[in-house]
């Protein structure tokens, strides 16, 4: 017998603390699946979401592909004939960098004007909490099958997940999957994601010289190479600061309006700063191109000397419009920096990775569900459909190996979460409605 929405309320608040308390534990290790040095932290990390499982009345196993960072699979019945419902997160968590950054330990959870600050608090360990409190909250009363999928490198790149998709893809298939690794509109403001930009990533090398020269016996003839990379820079972006890059696709945007006084606080603008490009901001930041310089290698200027430098790199990272693909956007990047490559100078272009593009039509029956359950949980308001600027290519990995599945991408990310930097934290009101919304959103689905 399906609970009332009170009941599901109820059950909700009785979890939480307890939930508050896992999901505490779990930050405490430190699972950074980019240090190798914290393997074993990464396999610590799997060993307690398996544990949690287990409680829950779940047949759970750690598992990976090859050679991948271990992952945590659990299965638990519901209903016969009831849907089956696969619920992703991951327990990786990015390194925290300089402890100095940060205003508390990065490793010991603390709470501070509503939210509980550390290293995965929200990014993505509350996801776990997430789908544990839901299971909790339901105990053996669940209305779906349900299927957890937690996996162990998805801050680095999620090297082996095809391979994984691929040797589980029986005990993995569902009919819908929900993946909370994404947030939502604001505080108060909930929201399925679904678009999401792609990424290509290349390295280029222009050399002018086959060894450094002296500027005053031969500047004025021979071109250096750092004038020369600077001018395929330069020429990436138009005067508006579009990206200029020919053969590249764009589209339009859900009709948000991002507000000028938010834009400025969360991108960190200095007060001067002009916005670039054309189009609405959600466009410029959701589904147009953009492209950005995120590393140079050339002497430093304190110490460099009075010579002509005979080569210079730089990092483009290009974030792909969807509808549009990585080999298309690869081949596009290509062909310009080559046209606009000055004076004969040799160019290495080099494609550092890739990760394609996601558009999800969120229309059906397990999207009607989930705006229900979130509009009840946010108390009336109404989910957004939003866009993503940044890229989750594992997404677009899901829709191929799972293609009759409805995927919906949640989570419990907002505007000031701060995932990746220093200061990361989960706002805990808003992870309560996330606990209550992912329930509600369950009993939906055989709701009708």
């Amino acid at each position: 017998m399906a609970l009332s929405e009170s009941d599901l309320r109820d059950r909700a608040q009785s979890v939480l603390p307890g939930i508050r308390s896992d999901l505490e534990d779990l930050v405490r290790i430190q699972s950074v699946s980019a240090d190798p040095a914290r393997a074993g932290e990464v396999q610590r990390s799997a060993e307690a979401v398996r544990a949690l499982f287990e409680a829950e009345g779940f047949a759970a196993k750690i598992t990976s592909a090859d050679g991948g960072a271990p992952a945590v699979i659990a299965r638990k019945a519901g209903p016969e004939g009831a849907p089956t419902v696969l619920l992703y997160a991951h327990h990786d968590v990015q390194p925290e960098n300089e402890h100095s950054d940060w205003d508390s330990p990065p490793w010991e959870p603390t709470e501070r004007d509503g939210r509980l600050y550390a290293r995965g608090a929200a990014d993505d360990k509350a996801g776990i909490a997430a789908h544990l409190a839901a299971a909790r909250i339901f105990g053996d009363e669940l209305p779906v099958n349900l299927v957890i999928f937690i996996e162990g490198e998805e801050e680095i790149g999620s090297e082996t997940l095809v391979p994984l998709l691929r040797e589980h893809h029986e005990e993995l298939a569902a009919d819908v999957i929900v993946i909370a690794d994404s947030g939502n509109w604001d505080i108060g403001v909930p929201a399925l994601t679904t678009s999401l930009r792609g990424l290509v990533r290349a390295d280029i090398e222009v050399r002018t010289l086959t060894h450094a020269v002296h500027s005053g016996m031969w500047g004025g003839l021979v071109p250096d190479a750092i004038i020369a990379l600077s001018r395929v820079i330069a020429s990436l972006h138009d005067d508006r600061g579009n990206v200029a890059v020919a053969g590249l696709s764009s589209g339009p945007a859900a009709d948000v309006t991002y507000p000028e006084e938010r834009l400025r606080a969360e991108s960190g603008a200095v007060p001067g700063i002009e916005w670039i490009g054309d189009g609405s901001a959600v466009e410029r930041l959701w589904t147009k191109p953009s492209l950005s310089i995120t590393g140079l290698d050339a002497p430093r200027v304190t110490g460099a000397s009075n010579t002509l430098v005979p080569a210079a790199r730089a990092k483009i990272s290009l974030r792909v419009a969807p509808g549009d693909t990585t080999a298309n956007a690869v081949e596009c990047l290509r062909a310009h920096v080559e046209e606009h490559l000055p004076w004969g100078a040799e160019l290495v272009f080099t494609v550092v990775d890739t990760g394609e593009a996601t558009a999800i039509s969120a229309q059906g029956p397990a999207y009607d569900a989930a705006r229900r359950a979130f509009a009840t949980a946010w108390d009336g308001t109404e989910p957004i459909d939003m866009g993503v600027g940044g890229s989750i290519p594992f997404i677009a990995e899901f829709l191929e190996a799972f293609p009759q599945a409805s995927v919906l991408v949640t989570g419990v990310e907002d505007p000031d979460t701060r995932a990746h930097g220093a200061n990361e934290g989960l706002h805990l009101a808003e992870f309560e409605r996330v606990v209550l919304a992912e329930a509600l959103m369950l009993q939906n689905l055989v709701q009708g």
